[in-house]
């Protein structure tokens, strides 16, 4: 595991470690375009949107922090794999793993495919998950 990471990485990774809003918002560009492939109602465009879902965040998960696993810049493409965990004000744990690849401008995000998901533990295993998928769970398995 690197822990050297392209700029950018680092300005965002500790920009959300500090809890600081405003440097958040300033490691995108205002034209910044974050696409969510599996789930594509939730792209946007612009660091408004950045700024209003980070106030969400630091505000829902105050302890919030972020670890950057793995990165690989080729070009203006950063392929980044992130950790971030945090605890509701009631307490409960939240965790986000995934990969976000990110087009930079300089030393800011211009744009982003985001991967990043919410940890499911996935109690009932390999089966049920594969089961849930084609509509056909496995015996014993949630449906």
């Amino acid at each position: 595991m690197r822990t050297e990471h392209p700029v950018p990485l680092q300005r965002l990774r500790d920009a959300v470690n500090a809890h600081d809003l405003h440097a958040v918002a300033a490691c995108f560009t205002e034209t910044y375009r974050n696409e969510t492939p599996a789930h594509p109602g939730r792209s946007f465009t612009g660091t408004e949107q950045v700024r209003r879902n980070w106030e969400r965040i630091f505000a829902g998960l105050p302890d919030i922090t972020a670890h950057i696993r793995a990165s690989l810049a080729d070009g203006d493409t950063i392929w980044s794999e992130w950790e971030m965990s945090g605890s509701r004000p009631d307490g409960t744990t939240q965790a986000l793993r995934g990969v976000i690849i990110f087009g930079a401008a300089g030393d800011r995000m211009d744009s982003a495919r985001f991967y990043l998901e919410p940890v499911d533990a996935g109690a009932d295993g390999h089966d049920g998950a594969v089961g849930r998928l084609v509509g056909d769970p496995v015996a014993g398995s949630p449906a």
